[in-house]
């Protein structure tokens, strides 16, 4: 039984690595996309994250939220659009396994408190 525990607690950690791993790469593309919309140089208007859509002519600003990861791109008399520049994995990846981390990690002490009642059951604990 405790080969369980300990085989729930490591893929506990592991997902967990794997979902801090997808939202920092997230991270990466976010701040690479802010340090090109803010270069001031030749080709920086229309900002370049926003290219790519027919309303970038409108653009007259960017906002960033961090969760979930987003670059959207301001535009005259109000609205937004993103601007996409997140891999489309990194947020059903980074959700799935810190849901998996903490599934795995609840059923870890389930099984942990499960295992010390059997042993109180029985006149000790093992």
């Amino acid at each position: 039984m405790p080969s369980v525990i300990r085989g729930l607690r490591g893929f506990a950690t592991l997902a967990g690595l794997v979902a801090l791993v997808a939202y920092t790469w997230g991270l990466l593309h976010l701040a690479g996309s802010v340090l090109e919309a803010e270069d001031g140089g030749a080709d920086s208007a229309p900002l370049p994250p926003c290219r790519g859509n027919v309303h970038v002519v409108h653009v007259i600003d960017y906002s960033v939220s961090f969760f979930p990861l987003s670059f959207d791109c301001e535009m005259k008399g109000g609205g937004s659009y993103s601007a996409e520049v997140i891999p489309g994995y990194v947020h059903p990846v980074a959700v799935g396994s810190a849901l998996a981390a903490v599934g795995c990690a609840i059923a870890s002490a389930y099984v942990a408190e499960l295992r010390l009642r059997a042993g109180a059951r029985k006149g000790g604990a093992t």
